[in-house]
């Protein structure tokens, strides 16, 4: 996803404005640390919040987020007020983000982007998110499913299901899809009335079976597929 939400400067030099460093970081203290006292150097805020920067920069890799938080090391040291200049090393991340609790980031994460989106757009005036408009902005959503290469060493790589908002990208729901399951069966927790009432969707042809379609006019949503018109 090679997105950006926050207003990150045009200088590659530089990290996002320090406004909005500041109230990711305090958002993602709500994490609970999983980690034990010993040895640990770096706070799980800070961690999760330098991975982010760098993933809202274009970093694609794991690799290359270390990298691209290192060569900002001063930078970011001040902006998060450290008193060392030295960042985690890749280890570090792989060891955090293999024990944090995902669907709690997930809520997280996109709590924060949606509050900034209402800042960016309303200002002091968050209701214009519930105008017609606004709500027309929000209402398509997607459903896509991929396989994540390079995540394990097993035979069978890990296949995600994602539920995203098309108008800023953020992840609503997602799941793994197991061995022994396929997408269709992996959707149907995920479609909530709370996810599908007012929400046009668009997804594989292979999820417009007639019980889900049902499902989701049942809820009050609309599919934009052609294979099943009534």
């Amino acid at each position: 996803m090679d997105y950006t939400t926050l207003s990150i400067p045009s200088d590659v030099g530089m990290v996002a404005e320090p406004s909005a460093v500041r109230s990711l970081y305090e958002a993602l203290h709500q994490l609970s640390d999983p980690r034990r006292g010993q040895g640990k150097r770096y706070e799980l805020a800070l961690i999760l919040c330098l991975l982010v920067l760098a993933k809202l920069a274009g970093q694609t890799s794991l690799s290359g987020a270390t990298d691209w938080i290192r060569h900002r090391a001063a930078s970011l040291a001040e902006h998060f007020g450290l008193s060392r200049k030295s960042m985690p090393c890749q280890m570090t991340y792989c060891n955090v983000l293999a024990r944090v609790d995902a669907k709690h980031l997930d809520e997280l994460l996109a709590a924060f982007f949606v509050r900034w989106e209402a800042e960016q757009r309303c200002g002091a005036e968050p209701s214009r998110l519930h105008t017609p408009q606004g709500q027309a902005d929000h209402a398509h959503l997607a459903i896509d499913g991929k396989t994540l290469r390079a995540t394990t060493s097993q035979p069978h790589a890990v296949h995600q299901l994602s539920c995203y908002e098309v108008a800023t990208g953020i992840v609503l729901r997602h799941c793994n899809v197991q061995e022994k399951e396929n997408e269709i069966s992996a959707l149907k927790p995920l479609l909530t009335p709370h996810l599908i009432t007012g929400r046009i969707f668009t997804l594989d042809a292979m999820h417009t079976q007639r019980a889900l379609c049902a499902q989701i006019h049942r809820f009050g949503g609309e599919i934009a597929k052609d294979n099943h018109p009534a």
